[in-house]
Order: structure tokens, then C-alpha cells, then sequence
């Protein structure tokens, strides 16, 4: 049985032809009358707007004013194409149609008039004479200008007119009878004419404005001539006094005039407002005089502008006023942008302009930022401006306003490539369109892209895509942000190496010279030697040096973002000399970006690691995932080291070799989980010393052994290891010694002096196997803390160091037993040991007065002599005012005072000691804070310093370069090494202000 067939109404077939509300449509489509629902031509073009129902809509409204639209759009189809195409984007424009009907005629020209027929337009709008050298309007009409303090009529007509000409312009640009560039010049044009309006109402209304020349200096995409349909219209201002007018009278005149300009364009009126003039763009932003003198500018962009200023000024412009100043102004300052990359600080500079266009984008809104987002639009014109700044030095045709020239420029040179500068120009067409189809829709300031379906539907028909709006515009812009963000990536990096490797000569490549400036503008300061190490990397036929090149253009910028661009890729180049030919590594590197980002990233910042890297390249591997860097558990390291030991019984220096390997392999994974921020430097410490504790184990089963085999005897006693200071805290650092004692039993039936021989032949074997010269970091035994000190026995049994502590111990030795812990032997020994020194250590009525005094006595004598001579006791992080020292000794003599009373001070651990101490009302919480904040900044730079230079250190440098590397191993960004500093020195302050109080009067 066949199917009845459908009968389609008149809204289904509306809907069929792309309007989203059929019913509506054909509703409206009535109430236009009989000749309108008959007029196929009018609704061919309203379906072919990129939003039907708005554009009818709108259209009906107008209608619904003026009856007589319709004959009008019959007798001039390219007038109706004209308006419905733009009726379909614009409701803003639309609503304005609709209250101004009389604008329509205007709009029939198809050529768009010069700046100067733009000028006389506006001028005429607020009743100034054009042909006047300073345009002023006329005093207020009926429904004309306004005169002095009645502004208001001028300013309406002056939004009047200029909409009318955004109409026009957006009638050309919807239509495609003008290109991106074009209609943002054109806009730029029309912006310039309204200013000089403005300004004239603005001379209208102040006394004495003949007395001054003002010129206003577009910045931004004015200035540039790529302006949006609604933006911000950044501007400077520049007065200078007219011949025997006081400079000062002037420029306060000026000052009125600029702020009256402002107000003309951005007072809200019954016709709206029509943009905000932004002039924050002058030297000292919003802080500084709107209005300066020449010679005030110039003086300031010598001595104090930062990069980011000079870069701005790539886009100057002389746009209203008076233009014969503006164009000397603009003379005189693009004499100092194009010498901004040889200033000091450019590099530094140009890292905080990235940091702050990132910082930016509010949080949740970067996927949608066509602007600010990855991928965005200032990706491209923030590469496009730093590559004119580093290489228009020497090259004048670079010196462009607009994107799109600048960037042709770049590629006609040889400073970016063909196909990378055509991808970059069509992405930045069509975000550019984007922004422009956004931003007309309501002529609001938007760089947002819709998450609403009807929204994205109209974005994709404005673009000609009418298969599937949403999805090929979805497609479309996600395809160029991706590109985008990958050419931003590269655009610095990719013509270096066609500048020193031998690569096919598809296109212009970078001079010597010119890969140098650019390496030097990127942080490189030996970009010689880079790039040596750039054209040993790359040239050549192999599979290695192909993927190189493909790697290289990413790794260099994250190489730039490093503390010390130069030790990160020599550092790859070595790497990369140990692990070229091995299959694995460069796969990780090409398809682990993750791996390749933090490789570059620890090169550059640690030589510690790089050290560490060098001598176990396979250790790269661990880089693929954060998990890979999780601290390992102790049991599982020491069932390692225990199976290393027993493969190597017989030779104790490979068996410790091997424990000695696995410790570099671990000191490599905690060191890139410290500074990719994974553990925190509590954790560092706890993993530091619990790797020791194994090392240390492993060494001493090997010396029994070894002994035990010398000996062709059973071993006769039982040894254990006792951790103290650091490593007793499970606060070791990467620079820390182990400090231990060492203790022994003689077993049942052994002769005590044959038991003293072999453990002390233990104890040394031990001291001697982690101490030998290897590619491997040492690990040195220091028993210094040991009765009596160096000139005391190594070993001792359990029962001399009973007697020793009963009749010798000073305050001193009970202070050290504090951070007492059994790391390694026979763990009931060390139990037994720990039990002896409790009551010393802990003692159950606390310390006496006279103890007190003589601890006092004894920290101020170690300030005054341990000190190093010349180091500042504000900078030295152990011994200084307020360090580690300090903090500890507050916990110690803390514990030895209460912790025979209060067993929850008996920890080893210093922070586990003060909140142990505050918690229980020993010690004021704020104090502890101030106490645990100074401790850990302290211990940060310790291992920072160590991390960074490759060696131990106490102070924080005096070098400045040495500064910022270690500021930026930190944290802190490339101007932030004062604040580093200062933080410290303030931390410390008040650590020290608490030590005083507590330690010294309490």
C-alpha cells in the first residue's frame, strides 16, 4: 500500500529554505502584503542573508516606518541586496536603519570616499567648517550643531552620520566588494574623521583652543589602519604651545581639549555612544599627564619606557588634529623603536609581554577568545611585532603598521617562511572576519565565539558556508587556532635552521647575521655557539637529524623560556650525542610532547640535572608523565639495592657502584619532580633522605660482606647506623653530607677487641665505597657528631656510649641527639641506642637556667665566628639572621625544655617540632608561621642553588645573572628577581624578630 503524499505548507517550506521559525516567517511575510509574498527576488535575498529571520524581521519593522522601502528595494536590486545582506548580520545597524530610513540613498554608491571626503562628512555632521585650519563647530541650531557647553546636538548628529557610514561600509564589506583589509582601513579612515569632529566640538567648548597645536597619535589597530567595527580606539596626545603662549597655559588648554575630544565620542547620548577613546597607551598609562609636550614624550621613552611601550609604537600614527606635529612626533620616536632589541632588558621584556597577554584571558574563556586565546589573533600580531622589533633594526622595509604587510614583509625577506606566513595571513583573514561578523551583530566591543546554536549558525552562513553552518565554522576555526598556536610555536625558531644547516633552498634563509639578532632577542647570549649547536644538530641526511629538525623549532622557544636558554641546548646537543642513535629516544621526544617540553625546560634551568643526565642518559625516559616522577616508596628502593649487592657479592666496589647508580637515578627523578612542582620541599627532603638511608644500607651489607670474606670468619657483632642533623630531620638536602655515628655490639662468645676491629673496619669500608671517585654523585659519611668528636673512636659499642653520655655529654651533644634516628644495620640495635639517648635528649624535668644560658651563649658565639668572612648575614640561608639556623635552634631548645614533659615534641623533624610546640601552647602559632615560612624559603634556596649551579652553596649570589637564574628556578619571572630577593630578606626579617623574642628572652 503506497504512502499518502506529504503536503508541505508554506512554513515548512520557509523552514526548507533556511529560516529557523517557519511559521513566523510566513506571518511576516503576509503583513509585508500581497506584492511581497509575490516578489521572489526580495525573498531569494533574504534567504541568502546569513540569519533570514533577522534579516525579515528587520526588514519588516522598517517596513512597518516606511512603506515605501519596498519600492525601493524592487527598483534597485543591488540596494536590496545590499541592505538585507547586512539587515541578516547586524541587528545593531538594522535598529539604526529603522530609525534613520533617510540613510538608505546614501548607501547606493558602491565607492567608498577618501579620508578627506570622510573628514568633511563629520566636520559638516556637527556644523564645522572643513576648509578651517582648526575646525570648530557652530554655535547650536534648531535640530543643528551645538554651540559652547550645549554639545549634546552635535555629538547625536555626529553618531548619526557616522553609523550611516558604517552602514555603507558594512553593505561593501558583506557584499565582498571589499577585502579584510580594506574595510579595516576603511574603518580606521571613518574613526579618524569622527576624531577630528570631535575635536571640533571639544575647540568649541574651551577658551583659548587657537592657543595650542594638538595632534592625536593613533595607536593600535588605528593607528595601524586594521581597525575593528567596534573597538577601543587607542590614542596618544602631543601639544605643543603656539608662538608666545605660555608651554604650561598650553598645555593645560590641550589637556581640556583632549578631554573634551574623549567625551564627544564616548558620551552617552540618545544616539548612542560611539566608542572609548583609550589613552592608556601614553608613557605612564593611567598614572601619568594625558597630555604631554614633544620634548616631554621623547624624554621619557628614553630613560623609562619598557619594550612593550616601543612595541606599541610600531602602529603610531598622526590621525587628527594637528598632522604636521603628529607626523614629527611619529619622525622622532621611530628613531628609538627601531633600537628597542638592543635595550637591556629586551628579552626579559618581551617574556613579561607574553606572561601578560596570557594572564589576560579570563579563566573558562580561552577556548572561545578568537583574541587573547591560544591560537588567537594576538598570537599572530604578537609574533608578527616581535620579529619586525628584532630584525627591523637593520632591515627598513619590515618597518610596516598593519599585520598583514608586516608579515608579506617578513616572508619577502626570508624571516619567516612562504607556506608558515600564508598559513599565519589566511588564519588571520578569517579570525579577523570572525571579529568582525561578532562585533556587528549588537556593535558590541566582543572577541567571544558563541556557544549558542542560532549564533554559530549565523557566523558560519556569513562566511558562505551553508551546508552545515555550525559545524564547517567549528571546524574551520579550530583548524587555524591549531595552526596558529603551532606556527606561533616555530615562527622564531624554523629559519634558523635553514640559516646554518644544510637544507634544500625552497625559500629565502635567515643571513648569519640575522639568526644571530634573532637568537640574541630570544635570551641566547652566545648565539654563536647556538647556533654551532643548532647546525650539529640538524645537518645532514639521517633519520636523526630529520627528526631533530623537527623537533628543534619547538624546543629552542621552550630553550628561550628557561632560566639559561644556552646550558639548556648545549645540554640537549650532549644529551642528545649519548641517545642519537638509540631507537627510543627521539620517538619519546617527537611524539611525547610532555617529555620534550620538561627536558627543555630542566636543561635550562638545572645543572645539577644536566649533570645527572649526562652520565645516565636512559633516565630521560622518566620524563614521559608526572607519574614517572612520583617518589619512589623506601622498601621498594631497598629490595633494588638489596638484589644490586647480591648480584655483586663478591666485588664490593661494583656492587656499590650499582646501589651508587640507582641513587643518581632517584636524585634525577626527585630533582625533576622538585622543579616541575610535583612534591613540595618537605617531600624533597623525606625522599633525599630516605634514599640515603638506603644507600647507606646497601653500603654497609656489602662492607660486612666484604670484611666477613677478609676475615674467613663469621662477622662477631651487630652494627647499626645512626642518622643526625639533616638526614636525622628527613630534611636532607641535595648538597647534604650524611651525618651518622656509628654503634655496635659484640655477639655472644666474641672477643670485644676482634668485634671493635671488624665494625671499625665496617664503618670505614663503608666511608671509603661511597666516597669513591665515580661518575656517580658521592655520598660522604660525616661521624664529626660523634663523643668526642673526630679524635674519638669511629665505633663504639652500645655500652661506651652509655657511659660516655652518663659522665660527658654536653648540652651540646644532648642538642644534636635531637635529630637521632637509626637509618641502616641492625634496627634492633639502633632501637636499643635510641632508647639510651631518650632520657639525655628528652630529659623528664627539661633543661636548667644555666643550660639555657650556655645554648644562648653558644648560638651567639657560632653567629659571630662560623659566619664565612664577607658573606651577608642577610643573604646566607643557614648561618644568616633568621636561616635555618635560627629556626632551628628556637625548635631544639624548645623540645629540650618541654619534651620530657609533652611526648609530642619528640620528633626529629624541625617544622613536626613547631607545630608540635604551637599546638600545645609552647609557642604562639604566628610565630610558628613566620619561623616554618622562613625555614622553608631557606631550604628552597639551598636546593635551588645547588639545582641551578651544580654545586653546594649557603648565600644567595651577588651576580646578577646568578640571581635571576636562581629567582627563576623559583618561580619567580624574569623581573621578579628583586621581589625574590626582597622576600627573603623580609621573611627572614621577621624570623629573626621571633628568634629574638623567643630564643634569646623567653
Amino acid at each position: 500500500m503506497n504512502a499518502a503524499p506529504r503536503i508541505q505548507t508554506t512554513a515548512g517550506r520557509l523552514a526548507a529554505l533556511g529560516f529557523a521559525d517557519g511559521a513566523r516567517a510566513e506571518r511576516l511575510l503576509d503583513e509585508l502584503g500581497p506584492e511581497a509574498v509575490g516578489d521572489f527576488a526580495l525573498l531569494d535575498d533574504i534567504v541568502r542573508a546569513a540569519d533570514p529571520d533577522l534579516a525579515l524581521t528587520t526588514l519588516s519593522r522598517l517596513v512597518e516606518r516606511d512603506a515605501s522601502v519596498l519600492g525601493a528595494f524592487r527598483d534597485d536590486p543591488d540596494l536590496r541586496r545590499r541592505v538585507l545582506g547586512v539587515f541578516g548580520l547586524s541587528a545593531a545597524l538594522g535598529e539604526h536603519v529603522v530609525r534613520h530610513p533617510e540613510c538608505l540613498p546614501s548607501i547606493r554608491s558602491p565607492r567608498w570616499p577618501t579620508l578627506g571626503d570622510l573628514r568633511e562628512e563629520m566636520l559638516v555632521a556637527v556644523g564645522a567648517d572643513p576648509d578651517a585650519a582648526e575646525p570648530v563647530a557652530e554655535p547650536a541650531t534648531e535640530g543643528g550643531a551645538a554651540g559652547p557647553g550645549t554639545s549634546g546636538p552635535a555629538m547625536e548628529a555626529l553618531r548619526v552620520a557616522y553609523r550611516n557610514r558604517l552602514l555603507h561600509l558594512a553593505t561593501r564589506d558583506v557584499t565582498g566588494e571589499c577585502t579584510l583589509a580594506e574595510a579595516a582601513a576603511a574603518l580606521a579612515d571613518l574613526a579618524s574623521a569622527a576624531l577630528e569632529a570631535a575635536l571640533a566640538i571639544a575647540r568649541a567648548e574651551v577658551a583659548d583652543a587657537g592657543d595650542v597645536r594638538l595632534a592625536v597619535i593613533g595607536m593600535g589597530k588605528c593607528g595601524a589602519r586594521e581597525l575593528n567595527y567596534i573597538s577601543d580606539v587607542d590614542v596618544v596626545f602631543v601639544a605643543e604651545p603656539k608662538e608666545g603662549v605660555d608651554e604650561t597655559k598650553a598645555l593645560q588648554t590641550a589637556t581640556r581639549l583632549a578631554q573634551g575630544m574623549m567625551r564627544a565620542c564616548s558620551a552617552s547620548t540618545p544616539e548612542g555612544a560611539l566608542w572609548e577613546v583609550d589613552a592608556n597607551l601614553r608613557p605612564e598609562g593611567k598614572m601619568g599627564p594625558l597630555v604631554r609636550s614633544m620634548e616631554s614624550h621623547l624624554a621619557y621613552f628614553r630613560r623609562w619606557a619598557k619594550t612593550w611601550e616601543f612595541q606599541a609604537l610600531l602602529k603610531a600614527r598622526p590621525v587628527a588634529g594637528d598632522l604636521e606635529l603628529g607626523q614629527e612626533y611619529v619622525a622622532a620616536v621611530n628613531e628609538l623603536v627601531w633600537q628597542a632589541a638592543a635595550r637591556p632588558h629586551f628579552v626579559e621584556d618581551v617574556q613579561a609581554m607574553r606572561r601578560r597577554v596570557e594572564a589576560h584571558v579570563p579563566a573558562g574563556e580561552a577556548d572561545r577568545q578568537i583574541k587573547l586565546g591560544p591560537g588567537g589573533l594576538r598570537d599572530i600580531e604578537f609574533a608578527v611585532q616581535l620579529l619586525q622589533l628584532v630584525h627591523g633594526r637593520s632591515d627598513p622595509l619590515l618597518r610596516r603598521r598593519a599585520t598583514l604587510s608586516a608579515l608579506a614583509a617578513l616572508s619577502r625577506g626570508g624571516y619567516v617562511g612562504r607556506d608558515d606566513a600564508k598559513a599565519l595571513a589566511e588564519a588571520y583573514t578569517f579570525l579577523r572576519q570572525v571579529e568582525h561578523m561578532l562585533q556587528l551583530h549588537r556593535l558590541r566591543r566582543t572577541h567571544m565565539v558563541p556557544s549558542d546554536t542560532a549564533d554559530l549558525r549565523r557566523l558560519g552562513r556569513g562566511l558562505g558556508m551553508t551546508t552545515d553552518p555550525v559545524g564547517e565554522f567549528t571546524t574551520t576555526w579550530k583548524r587555524h587556532a591549531l595552526e596558529v598556536r603551532r606556527l606561533h610555536e616555530k615562527l622564531f625558531y624554523r629559519p634558523l635552521l635553514q640559516a646554518v644547516a644544510r637544507l634544500p633552498e625552497t625559500e629565502a634563509r635567515l643571513s648569519t647575521a640575522a639568526a644571530t639578532a634573532r637568537l640574541e632577542a630570544l635570551g641566547y647570549a652566545d648565539p654563536e655557539g647556538a647556533l654551532r649547536h643548532i647546525a650539529a644538530l640538524t645537518s645532514g641526511v639521517s633519520r636523526r637529524a630529520a627528526i631533530q629538525r623537527t623537533l628543534l623549532p619547538v624546543m629552542l622557544g621552550w630553550f628561550a623560556d628557561a632560566p639559561d636558554p644556552d646550558a639548556g641546548l648545549l645540554g640537549f646537543r650532549q644529551v642528545s650525542d649519548k641517545l642519537g642513535t638509540t631507537p627510543w629516544y627521539l620517538r619519546l621526544l617527537r611524539d611525547e610532547t610532555a617529555a620534550a617540553d620538561r627536558l627543555a625546560r630542566l636543561l635550562g634551568t638545572s645543572k645539577y640535572v644536566t649533570g645527572l643526565l649526562l652520565h645516565a642518559p636512559e633516565a630521560v625516559a622518566m620524563l614521559g608523565s608526572p607519574a614517572e616522577l612520583a617518589v619512589r616508596p623506601a622498601a621498594t628502593l631497598a629490595a633494588e639495592a638489596a638484589a644490586a649487592v647480591g648480584r655483586y657479592a663478591e666485588d664490593a666496589e661494583t656492587a656499590v657502584a650499582a646501589v651508587r647508580a640507582l641513587r643518581r637515578r632517584e636524585l634525577f627523578r626527585t630533582a625533576c619532580a622538585d622543579l616541575s612542582g610535583l612534591i613540595d620541599i618537605e617531600e624533597v627532603g623525606q625522599a633525599l633522605s630516605s634514599l640515603n638511608d638506603v644507600t647507606i644500607q646497601a653500603a654497609l651489607d656489602t662492607a660486612i660482606n666484604k670484611v666477613t670474606l677478609e676475615r674467613r670468619a663469621p662477622f662477631p657483632t651487630r652494627m647499626a647506623v645512626i642518622a643526625m642533623g639533616r638526614l636525622g630531620g628527613l630534611e636532607s638536602s641535595y648538597a647534604s653530607d650524611a651525618d651518622v655515628m656509628f654503634v655496635h655490639a659484640p655477639l655472644p662468645g666474641s672477643v670485644e677487641r676482634d668485634a671493635a676491629v671488624a665494625a671499625h673496619a665496617v664503618a670505614e669500608e663503608t666511608r671509603r665505597l661511597l666516597a669513591l671517585p665515580a661518575p656517580d654523585p658521592p655520598l660522604q659519611i660525616d661521624a664529626g657528631l660523634r663523643p668526642e668528636g673526630r679524635q674519638g673512636p669511629l665505633v663504639r659499642t652500645i655500652a661506651s656510649y652509655r657511659a660516655y653520655y652518663d659522665r660527658w655529654a654536653s648540652h651540646w651533644e644532648a642538642q644534636a641527639l635531637l635529630r637521632a634516628r637509626f637509618c641502616a644495620g641492625d634496627a634492633e640495635l639502633g632501637r636499643e641506642f635510641v632508647a639510651l639517648v631518650e632520657p639525655l635528649r628528652y630529659p623528664a624535668e627539661g633543661i636548667s637556667a644555666d643550660a639555657v644560658r650556655e645554648i644562648r651563649k653558644l648560638k651567639a658565639r657560632m653567629e659571630a665566628e662560623r659566619l664565612p668572612r664577607g658573606a651577608d648575614p642577610a643573604l646566607h640561608t643557614k648561618l644568616g639572621r633568621g636561616g635555618l639556623s635560627d629556626v632551628e635552634w628556637v625548635a631544639q631548645l624548645i623540645q629540650l625544655r618541654h619534651a620530657g614533659a609533652v611526648p609530642v615534641l619528640r620528633t626529629t623533624r624541625t617544622l613536626d617540632a613547631l607545630r608540635a610546640a604551637a599546638g600545645e601552647g609552647l609557642l604562639d602559632p604566628a610565630d610558628e608561621e613566620v619561623l616554618a615560612r622562613a625555614w622553608l624559603f631557606a631550604s628552597r634556596i639551598r636546593d635551588a642553588l645547588m639545582l641551578v649551579r651544580g654545586r653546594a652553596a649557603d648565600s644567595i649570589p651577588t651576580p646578577v645573572k646568578e640571581r635571576v637564574l636562581l629567582a627563576r628556578a623559583l618561580g619567580y619571572p624574569p623581573e621578579g628577581t628583586e621581589d625574590f630577593v626582597e622576600d627573603y630578606r623580609r621573611a627572614t626579617r621577621r624570623a629573626r624578630a621571633v628568634v629574638e623574642r623567643v630564643f634569646y628572652e623567653g
